[in-house]
C-alpha cells in the first residue's frame, strides 16, 4: 500500500504554516510487520525546518525498530504528552546503515537533515485496511492538536537548531544521542 503525506496536510505541524515547501513531503509504502514499511522523505526545508514526518504516537505497548537504508537524519523522540507538557525529548542523529528502537508509546518523528533523500525501513505493524497515511496503531491527533512536536528542527549556518514550540507548557533540554 502506497502513501504520501502532501504539503498541504503538514501544514498542521509546521513551524510556519505559511512557508513554501514540496507538493509531497515523504512517501511511505506499507507493508505492515511482515513485510516492513519503507519511508522516503524528500530532502529540503519548509522555511527554515527541515522535511519531516507528521509525527505519532502508539497507541500499544509494541517496540518498533527503524533501519536507515540511505541519507542521514534525526529521529526526534518525546514522552506522552500529558497537561500541555512531556517530561523529555530526545534527537537520535542517524545515518546510512543505523537502526534504533523506538520506546513503547513514544511520539516520534523523522526529519531528513541531509542533501539527498532519507529512506528508512521499519517493523511497524500497520494492519490490512488501514489507511496507510494514518494506520490504527498510531494516534496523530496530540500532535495535531499541538501543532508538532514539543520542538521543530531548523536549519541556522547548514546545521540543526532546536527551536521551541510555543504550543507546549514545558520544554525539557533536548538529549542529544547518536544511534
Amino acid at each position: 500500500m502506497l502513501a504520501e503525506r502532501r504539503h498541504e496536510e503538514m501544514r498542521e505541524v509546521l513551524k510556519d504554516p505559511g512557508a513554501k515547501g514540496p507538493a509531497v513531503h515523504y512517501y511511505m509504502i506499507r507493508g505492515g510487520a511482515e513485510k516492513k514499511n519503507i519511508t522516503v522523505w524528500a530532502a529540503g526545508l519548509v522555511g527554515d525546518e527541515y522535511i519531516k514526518t507528521f509525527g505519532h504516537y502508539h497507541v500499544s505497548d509494541f517496540i518498533e525498530t527503524y533501519e536507515v537504508l540511505a541519507g542521514e537524519g534525526i529521529i526526534m523522540l518525546q514522552s506522552p504528552i500529558a497537561d500541555g507538557g512531556v517530561l523529555w525529548v530526545k534527537a537520535v542523529f542517524v545515518k546510512k546503515g543505523d537502526k534504533i528502537e523506538i520506546p513503547k508509546r513514544a511520539g516520534h518523528l523523522g526529519v531528513n537533515t541531509g542533501a539527498s533523500w532519507l529512506v528508512t525501513i521499519d517493523d511497524s505493524p500497520v494492519y490490512t485496511g488501514d489507511n496507510a497515511g494514518a494506520p490504527k496503531h498510531a494516534d496523530y491527533e496530540p500532535v495535531k492538536k499541538m501543532r508538532g512536536f514539543a520542538y521543530y528542527v531548523v536549519e541556522k549556518k547548514g546545521k540543526p537548531e532546536f527551536i521551541k514550540n510555543p504550543n507546549y507548557k514545558n520544554h525539557p533540554d533536548v538529549i542529544i544521542e547518536k544511534a
